[in-house]
């Protein structure tokens, strides 16, 4: 579904951002992309979408990313931002979520159809009809991966999706990554999510990949972890996220 052959990325000459990628991802796979911050997480996501443009080639499903195939793919990827607010651009929650899917030709019945679906399953229904400018920033968030999810992407993105959650949310959050049969990308420094929904770990280290393997075996490599600038999770530490505010310092 998604394939790299050498691909490099630099806003200079003189400075790259990701060297040589080559990796490949099947359908209905849930890969983590971790790696300390500027490892070139999110850089991939943007060559994916073409929003950026390297050298070598990237495909999805098949298709080269390229000027004339950027309609085709995109239609294809639903990708949530780091940043909900450059996400998020329509008066309501209802309006963001519609806005794609009917763009795409979907009817009006079909669009609320999926509306509903989507915030149903993660409980946010009273959010609906609710002005993004006056929701909190966690509801922002869970919005936002709402309105990827009204779209109903083969390829589902996802740049940090549990900044901002209470732990409810990040939960349901969780539960809902593990339910989708879309092909998932997630980039994030919370490696305890990324444990509990992703079979596969892409460590990327200034560029380019430091391992790439099962899920646990890489999360559990304390050595290689802080080769790379990260930190095994909290959960192999013997303590979650939730006790962290309770720690000494």
């Amino acid at each position: 579904m998604i394939e790299f052959q050498n691909v490099s990325f630099g806003y200079d000459a003189a400075h790259s951002v990701v060297e040589g990628l080559c990796f490949s991802i099947g359908k209905g796979e849930s890969v983590g992309l971790i790696g300390a911050n500027g490892a070139g997480k999110s850089t991939i996501m943007k060559l994916m979408l073409g929003l950026l443009r390297g050298s070598g080639e990237i495909r999805v499903d098949g298709l080269l990313v390229c000027r004339e195939n950027l309609p085709a793919i995109r239609k294809k990827i639903g990708f949530v931002l780091q940043d909900s607010d450059n996400q998020m651009f329509m008066p309501t929650v209802y309006e963001d979520m519609t806005f794609g899917p009917r763009n795409y030709g979907l009817s009006k019945a079909e669009t609320d159809r999926r509306v509903d679906e989507v915030l149903n399953q993660l409980g946010l229904q009273e959010l609906k009809f609710r002005y993004n400018h006056k929701i909190s920033g966690g509801e922002k968030r869970m919005a936002a991966i709402a309105t990827i999810l009204a779209m109903e992407p083969e390829v589902i993105l996802m740049d940090e999706p549990s900044t901002a959650l209470d732990p409810v949310n990040r939960r349901t959050v969780i539960r809902t990554i593990n339910s989708l049969p879309q092909t998932k990308l997630i980039a994030s420094h919370d490696l305890d999510m990324i444990l509990d929904t992703c079979q596969r770990v892409i460590l990327l280290s200034h560029g380019t990949i430091a391992a790439d393997g099962d899920t646990e075996t890489i999360l559990r490599d304390r050595a290689l972890l802080e080769d790379n600038r990260m930190e095994l999770p909290f959960c192999l530490q013997g303590w979650s996220p939730s006790t962290r505010s309770h720690l000494p310092g």
